[in-house]
């Protein structure tokens, strides 16, 4: 026998010779259940542990001086891309006339011929410019308005848009640029006629303050008058005999705040992900459907800032300031690209939408079964939605369930709980069987 350390007192797994131990076939039958028992638990302690759920957070927005990209996809099929203008507006008092820059219309085929695409093209729908064989010393006359900033020379209106730009810029109505010698050579008048009955779709994204605001869709050129935003609706209103009527029918494709949550994202953490990007966007393939010219849509937005951060993204990168980039590289940057990050953070929005209509001019909702609903006369015929910002944000950030030191703990929890048990249904069926050979030898 080995001689006794200093440790032998302290054992607490005290040993049995061989000679003392029996072997039974019902104790093998328990030994196999009871690893495959272990095996099956392990592998769902793993499963567990490689497991990956998106945990929400909600704090509130500390952001200053921020941008905020709005991207959407909207159809027109009763109203010609020449006669949609896109206007953004907030309470810091920046507006935004004529949105060009980001943002594409699309020619669509009158509805009776089933409204398909007929063409891509800017915002800047006067592409033919100053005629080529115009004398380099030519100074186009811009009828008693003021030459525009954006003139191609100081002092004159050289282009159709350059007159209409003037006209704007002291509140006159355009109409159809008869007698204006610039039209008149672009063949404005005829362009109209040629789109007329043609259906339009404006989509792309353009950036915004993130602060209190509205975009909207109307017919005519905007300008200011005193204190009010107003459209030259001329163009829109006046249709020929027998012409179908300009109408705000429409339906929103897509309509998002920020950049979309990649859908691979989405895939592969399934049924964990709180949101989706239909719950982010509701207004998507939203339509309405009017007959009457003078009618209004309004869409009354609130938008909260969220962020979706992945597994390991502060291995990847810090983010000192969650929620802000630096303001100067948001004139930089190309409109899509802002809120995406290079340690595969996404800081972008989701919104709840209400939403309200009316016809211009006036009356009640006796139609619909509603005589005590009255609506104000005048107005502006076009989509409008007004965004305001949630001072809240959601943080949706992906996390394990548990870490590698729960992991190795629930895997001792169920080798230890499951060979105890075992064992005690071991020896209860030993004990029994033993007794039953007992009773049967008296």
């Amino acid at each position: 026998m080995p001689a006794k350390s200093r440790f032998t007192r302290l054992d607490a797994f005290t040993k049995t010779v061989e000679d003392a131990r029996i072997r039974t076939t019902s104790g093998g039958i328990v030994t196999i259940a009871s690893l495959l028992i272990v095996f099956y638990l392990v592998w769902g302690e793993w499963s567990d542990y490689r497991r990956v759920v998106v945990h929400p957070e909600l704090i509130v927005d500390k952001g200053r001086g921020e941008k905020m990209e709005i991207h959407l996809n909207v159809s027109f099929p009763r109203i010609p891309c020449e006669l949609l203008t896109l206007d953004v507006m907030d309470v810091s008092g920046e507006q935004q006339t004529g949105v060009k820059h980001g943002i594409a219309k699309v020619q669509l085929a009158p509805v009776k011929e089933g409204g398909m695409p007929l063409d891509i093209m800017a915002l800047d729908l006067h592409g033919d410019g100053e005629a080529s064989h115009l004398s380099p010393d030519y100074c186009g006359n811009c009828y008693s308005a003021p030459s525009p900033p954006s003139a191609s020379k100081p002092g004159c209106c050289n282009t159709c848009e350059e007159v209409r730009e003037a006209y704007a810029s002291v509140s006159w109505a355009f109409g159809r640029g008869e007698g204006v010698e610039q039209c008149e050579r672009e063949h404005y008048s005829e362009k109209l006629d040629a789109q007329r009955g043609q259906g339009c779709r404006i989509e792309g994204g353009f950036r915004v303050n993130k602060v209190i605001g509205n975009f909207h869709i109307a017919p005519g050129r905007s300008f200011s008058n005193g204190q009010m935003h107003v459209h030259d609706l001329n163009n829109y209103l006046d249709v020929p005999e027998g012409e179908p009527a300009h109408t705000f029918t429409h339906q929103i494709h897509h309509l998002r705040f920020g950049p979309q949550v990649p859908e691979d994202v989405t895939r592969r953490l399934g049924s964990s992900m709180p949101w989706r990007n239909h719950h982010a966007n509701p207004l998507d393939q939203t339509e309405q459907i009017t007959d009457d010219p003078a009618f209004n849509y309004m869409y009354f937005v609130k938008v909260v800032s969220t962020s979706y951060l992945p597994l390991g993204w502060q291995a990847k990168g810090s983010l000192p300031s969650l929620g802000n980039q630096d303001s100067d590289l948001d004139d930089i940057l190309p409109v899509g690209s802002h809120g995406r990050r290079a340690d595969g953070s996404l800081e972008t929005h989701q919104y709840s939408v209400t939403s309200h209509k009316r016809s211009l001019s006036g009356g009640s909702d006796s139609q619909e079964g509603h005589k005590e609903r009255l609506h104000a006369r005048g107005g502006i015929p076009g989509v409008f939605f007004s965004y305001d910002i949630s001072p809240m944000k959601v943080i949706n950030k992906e996390e394990r369930t548990k870490t590698f030191a729960g992991f190795l703990t629930g895997v001792c929890a169920v080798i230890g709980g499951t060979l105890t048990v075992a064992a005690a249904i071991d020896r209860g069926v030993y004990e029994g069987a033993t007794r039953i050979k007992k009773l049967h030898t008296r």
